[in-house]
């Protein structure tokens, strides 16, 4: 599988695991809100309309088009501070699928799974 290919698939991982945490279900931010400046929109959008709204969107958006990919993600540890408060059945398998993100960013691959 090139870049693409496995950024998509741990797009669907993301997904999947927001939905099981019912996280994924977010009203969208007004308009306005995507103009912040900040990280991650910190001050406009919780983190998981973040990732759902711009994140995920724009990463399919590029995958969609063939664009350019960030060369380099560190979204998981910024996740990890800002999910604290949810239970590890949720907040784990969200910031598993994130680190996966990352390190296809970084690396151009997937991390090896662990077998189960």
């Amino acid at each position: 599988m090139n870049q693409y290919q496995q950024l998509a698939v741990a797009l669907e991982r993301l997904e999947s695991s927001m939905r099981a945490g019912d996280l994924w279900r977010q009203e969208r931010p007004p308009e306005e809100a995507f103009k912040s400046a900040e990280p991650f929109c910190i001050d406009t959008m919780t983190l998981p309309q973040w990732l759902r709204f711009v994140f995920c969107a724009r990463l399919r958006e590029s995958i969609e088009h063939g664009s350019a990919l960030p060369q380099q993600s560190q979204v998981a540890p910024a996740a990890e501070l800002q999910l604290q408060g949810l239970s590890t059945g949720r907040r784990v398998p969200v910031l598993e699928s994130l680190h996966d993100i990352d390190h296809v960013l970084n690396t151009g691959y997937l991390r090896e799974q662990a077998s189960s």
